[in-house]
């Protein structure tokens, strides 16, 4: 069982900006396209991106209000994916969840969550 650990959420003023971690084993940051969620209070989890080993990125197009503020990228030398979040706003306040997933030839698919971490955006 692969493990991923979130880190980074808190507390922040609107129009501030944080930077969320997740650290996964190497075996998940070769293969697995990796992305993160996000649940808010009373909502469903949401996608808001991925991003594949070789760092190709995709946005959750339907997020308007996340394009151009949050940014996913990752270091796979330091087994770390990110989410940079700018000009945060209080309905950004949300559990944010590390994904990773790979599809076998087959369909089957692996994969992990994270535990979350929490940010709050609150003046």
């Amino acid at each position: 069982q692969e493990q991923l650990v979130e880190s980074g959420g808190g507390l922040v003023q609107p129009g501030g900006s944080l930077t969320l971690s997740c650290t996964a084993s190497v075996n998940v940051m070769r293969h697995y396209v990796m992305g993160w969620h996000r649940q808010g209070p009373g909502k469903q989890r949401a996608l808001i991106a991925t991003i594949t080993s070789g760092g190709m990125t995709d946005y959750n197009e339907s997020i308007e209000s996340v394009k151009g503020r949050f940014i996913i990228s990752r270091d796979n030398h330091k087994q770390t994916m990110y989410l940079q979040m700018n000009d945060l706003k209080p309905e950004d306040t949300a559990t944010y969840y590390c994904n990773a997933h790979f599809q076998f030839g087959n369909g089957d698919v692996s994969e992990f969550w994270g535990q979350g971490t929490q940010v709050v955006v609150s003046s």
